[in-house]
């Protein structure tokens, strides 16, 4: 896939500690289970699945002078990401992200600690400007701050941007540049923040998507738990799609993967000679990024050291026709 250039993520990179109770959670009380530590952040997990689908993929973000910082910046060069780009700032604790899940695997509290990313400032990307505009895909995820998020859609040149919401809080940030935004990935809570409007139902779903795509969105895709995954481009390019039926371990990571899929389809397609043949049919990128989100779900960690193309096509091949909505990523 190199031919199709390097894909630039910049965002949270952070420690992931996730917590893993045996049986219910009690309210007030300690519930016997397992604690894990793994390396995280929106920007930094999805830049190591593409990676691992075959990209060269480069990472900008902010940890701290510290062992966790460090740790983090080694584990993923190692995973094949190009970490050059990123700040290591003395006197400053690298981002850690805690998370506590249900039984089945699903979060249910989780508390992030980001503060390292407000250290992003424009005069820090301006060195960057070059890589910025010459990327083949931006990611962004809206932990960076606004400051940031302004220098980048002023600075970002024809690349097209995919933008993980990230969370309800942080999303609004996003509001401005609206219009700049290629692909958008949110799920329910965050589809609500950006809008103002209801997403109960089906219907309601379907309506903040076309109001995004009326905001100039080109291409959203909204992650729905137990529903799956609905996604718009345009009138003719829309649809659900059920969530895979895998054995959920761990949520953490999945959406991640869902958004490495989406630009993987992305970039499979751009180098094609035909302007016709430039983009893959939207239906066909979520289908795949469905398949790295499941693929994702079966695993402890938030990224799975066997993702691949092959292996997500083989997971495909694999699931009944209509399969049974489960558990989806966030």
């Amino acid at each position: 896939m190199s031919a199709t250039g390097f894909v630039l993520a910049l965002g949270g990179a952070n420690l992931d500690i996730s917590a893993s109770p045996d049986q219910r959670l009690c309210p007030g009380d300690s519930t016997p289970g397992q604690v894990r530590c793994s390396p995280g952040g929106v920007a930094r997990n999805v830049a190591e699945n593409l990676a691992r689908l075959g990209h060269d993929s480069r990472l900008l973000s902010a940890v701290g002078d510290d062992p966790r910082g460090r740790e983090l910046l080694d584990a993923t060069q190692r995973a094949g990401v190009d970490v050059s780009g990123c700040w290591v700032l003395p006197g400053v604790a690298t981002a850690s992200y805690v998370s506590v899940h249900d039984p089945g695997g699903d979060m249910a509290v989780a508390v992030n600690d980001m503060q390292v990313l407000e250290h992003i400032t424009p005069d820090r990307l301006e060195p960057h400007a070059e890589s910025v505009r010459r990327a083949a895909v931006l990611v962004v995820d809206c932990n960076l701050p606004e400051a940031a998020l302004a220098w980048l859609f002023a600075n970002g040149g024809a690349a097209p941007v995919f933008v993980d919401a990230v969370s309800a809080f942080k999303c609004r940030r996003l509001l401005p540049w609206l219009r700049q935004v290629h692909t958008l990935k949110a799920n329910r809570l965050e589809a609500q923040a950006l809008s103002g409007l209801p997403v109960a139902s089906k219907a309601d779903v379907e309506a903040v998507a076309r109001w995004l795509n009326g905001q100039g969105v080109q291409r959203v895709v909204l992650s729905l738990g137990e529903q799956g995954l609905y996604y718009r481009g345009n009138e003719n390019d829309s649809g659900w799609q059920t969530a895979l039926p895998v054995a959920v371990v761990n949520a953490t990571g999945a959406g991640d993967a869902l958004m490495a899929g989406l630009v993987h389809s992305h970039l499979a397609h751009s180098h094609l000679a035909h302007s016709h043949l430039a983009r893959a049919p939207l239906a066909q990128a979520v289908r795949f990024a469905n398949g790295c989100a499941a693929l994702t779900l079966t695993v402890v960690s938030a990224n799975h050291s066997q993702l691949s193309s092959a292996s997500v096509e083989q997971l495909l091949r694999s699931m009944p026709c209509s399969p049974t909505p489960r558990t989806q990523a966030r």
